[in-house]
């Protein structure tokens, strides 16, 4: 079976991409630009070989099929609803004359409907990262979509039976579309913008260009709209940072490649190489050009967005709510929800939702959407019973009235100042490396929005400290809470110590906002305030449950998702089959440790934790948690 595997491609790589195999060494840098023209050289990585076991590729073909209502793409997936034309591997010329692939998903037949755009460089739908590679596919079930779709993409199945079509490219460099694989900035935005014009050319569609999408493929919308392609006409970003250097690869300046690491040994290319994105947190641990068109310029967004958001989320909630609130559209939504990204986005009533905004601002259906309320908000109660879509006008709510609580020696956080100056210490090196403080609340009480710890802090045997808070909800006898599937929760925050410096005309009193440009180590025996921002969180207390705050040293944790391991079993021929017909298959994946090369694997760097932490507190050193009470609504 491998052997067949390989031919199929192998295939596809003569047929289409024989004039790039000229032996010629790539280059192993990469030259990109910034929206101002600023030159940025970037190192580069192999990626996979199509012919990766991991990379699941399924083959390169064009064709055009008509996939017939009641047939399967595999076993226990969802039969098709209705007939639908499939166009594959179609070719696009970007502005620089590479040529990518997409399929197209569309209605049978001759009328013209808009598109949705799924962005990503995961594969057109099988590919190097799938929901079978996660324990329980998060609790989305197999038969919930057809298996149409891109990994976090919208699926082409529901969308066709609702008269859309779906687009779903091999980004720049990913399996057979030639250059190399690019993370988000200006130019992989370009990029997408090009597709978003050639969609809108095409005589089947309306003019009207969508895009939907999960993680990548919401990180991407942030990218793209803010360029303003001019048939785009409507987003839904649904959970994704917006600033890659602040929430995901450098988050509190502390250096993070754990996460990108483990996603950038999954991608492949037959011609190209990866943008090293890993290399590049270790190696530019300060704001630079390079970060900042890692930073997708929101605010120029003005068209209709579908935004949400959770609190779970450790690489996409603080983006997912920064992004909803920076953006410039007069006409967005955000819905906080209280489950997993996956499982929300694929949730029948959320995609029919979903549809109903995509239906008035792609199909321009009077459907009382612009009626639905402008914030609909989770928040969460481990132990009880979370508040699911409450209404709201704004996020942060206007109603919030923010109280200090301070840290006292005694490791409880009080209303009021301690008089008495005080120390806690930890060893940073041990295993019981943090300090707790405690709260209990005399009255039920909400907590939503924005806290920020402020904190006096030396570290007598180093020059520097990375630390790591938490705020989460407790039982009244002390005890943890969890959700219902077992996952603690709790608000984070992370920070090294030397890039305190603040940006004041960014920073709020709940909101610090750090320059990341200068270094400012501590000095032998120097105490210093450090504003560590915790992102956002809803949590529910009843009387006498507790609110604990963690203080501690930041300590890096490798990111295991076994991308790969799932084998998956589709036609050799025809896409799809009647289920029950004899029919030739492919197996392919069943590998998660593959790597391109393990020479080019990114290290998390040491911490610049040492030695002795001291948090100091009372009197002159007003360490406090600033944390948003939420009045109920009158």
């Amino acid at each position: 079976m491998k052997k067949n595997i390989r031919n199929v491609t192998m295939l596809g790589i003569t047929a289409c991409m024989l004039s790039c195999t000229s032996g010629q060494k790539p280059s192993t840098e990469l030259t990109l630009h910034d929206a101002n023209g600023n030159e940025m050289k970037v190192p580069t990585r192999k990626a996979l070989p199509v012919t990766a076991d991991r990379a699941r590729y399924p083959g390169f073909k064009q064709e055009t099929l008509v996939l017939k209502a009641g047939t399967i793409r595999r076993e226990g997936a969802k039969p098709l609803s209705c007939d639908i034309l499939l166009e594959r591997d179609v070719p696009v010329k970007l502005r620089d004359g590479v040529t990518i692939y997409t399929d197209v998903f569309r209605p049978v037949g001759s009328e013209k409907c808009p598109a949705l755009l799924a962005w990503s460089p995961y594969g057109k739908e099988v590919g190097g990262q799938m929901l079978d590679d996660v324990p329980m596919r998060s609790g989305v079930p197999l038969d919930a979509t057809s298996g149409l779709e891109k990994f976090e993409g919208p699926d082409p199945a529901y969308w066709v039976e609702h008269g859309y079509a779906v687009v779903n490219p091999d980004k720049r460099g990913a399996y057979m579309s030639e250059g190399d694989i690019l993370y988000w900035g200006h130019e992989d935005a370009l990029d997408g913008c090009d597709v978003i014009e050639w969609i809108a050319a095409q005589d089947w569609c309306n003019g009207k260009v969508g895009m939907s999408g999960n993680s990548w493929l919401t990180v991407s919308q942030w990218f793209i709209a803010a360029e303003q392609p001019k048939h785009l006409a409507a987003i839904a970003p649904w959970e994704g940072f917006c600033d890659h250097y602040r929430e995901s690869g450098t988050r509190g300046g502390i250096p993070t490649p754990e996460f990108p690491e483990m996603i950038a040994e999954t991608f492949a290319s037959a011609n190209g190489r990866l943008e090293d994105q890993p290399r590049m947190i270790v190696e530019k641990p300060l704001m630079c050009d390079y970060w900042q068109d890692k930073a997708a310029r929101v605010d120029s967004i003005k068209i209709p967005a579908y935004v949400v958001a959770s609190y779970t989320n450790p690489v996409h909630t603080h983006g997912s709510f920064a992004g909803y609130r920076r953006m410039a559209s007069a006409e967005k939504w955000l819905r906080v929800h209280n489950t997993n990204e996956w499982f929300d986005y694929y949730t029948p009533e959320n995609v029919e939702d979903l549809r109903r905004f995509f239906d008035h601002y792609l199909k321009d259906i009077d459907n009382g959407w612009e009626q639905t309320p402008r914030v609909r908000l989770s928040v969460l109660n481990p132990g009880g019973k979370d508040i699911v879509n409450r209404a709201e006008n704004e996020f942060p709510l206007a109603r919030t009235r923010y109280t200090k609580l301070y840290l006292s020696a005694d490791s409880t956080l009080q209303t009021v100042l301690p008089s008495q100056t005080a120390t806690n210490t930890y060893h940073s090196d041990s295993a019981e490396s943090q300090v707790t403080y405690r709260f209990r609340m005399d009255n039920p009480t909400e907590i939503t929005g924005y806290m920020k710890l402020h904190l006096w802090v030396s570290a007598p045997d180093n020059d520097d400290m990375d630390l790591a808070v938490k705020v989460e909800k407790l039982s009244k006898d002390g005890q943890p809470l969890t959700d219902p599937v077992g996952n603690r929760i709790a608000a984070t925050g992370y920070q090294r110590v030397s890039l305190r410096q603040l940006d004041e005309a960014k920073s709020t009193d709940a909101e610090p906002y750090h320059t990341f440009t200068t270094e400012q180590k501590l000095k032998q025996g120097e105490i210093v305030p450090v504003e560590i921002e915790i992102w956002p969180m809803g949590l529910l207390f009843d009387k006498g449950e507790i609110l604990q705050l963690t203080v501690g040293a930041y300590k890096p944790e490798k990111a295991v998702i076994p991308f790969g391991s799932a084998k998956i079993t589709i036609p050799k021929e025809g896409y799809t089959y009647v289920p029950g017909e004899p029919v030739e298959m492919l197996t392919i994946g069943g590998n998660e440790t593959e790597c391109a090369d393990k020479a080019e694997v990114v290290d998390s760097p040491a911490t610049h934790n040492v030695g002795r932490h001291c948090i100091y507190t009372g009197g002159e050193y007003d360490s406090y948690l600033y944390v948003p009470e939420i009045p109920e609504q009158l």
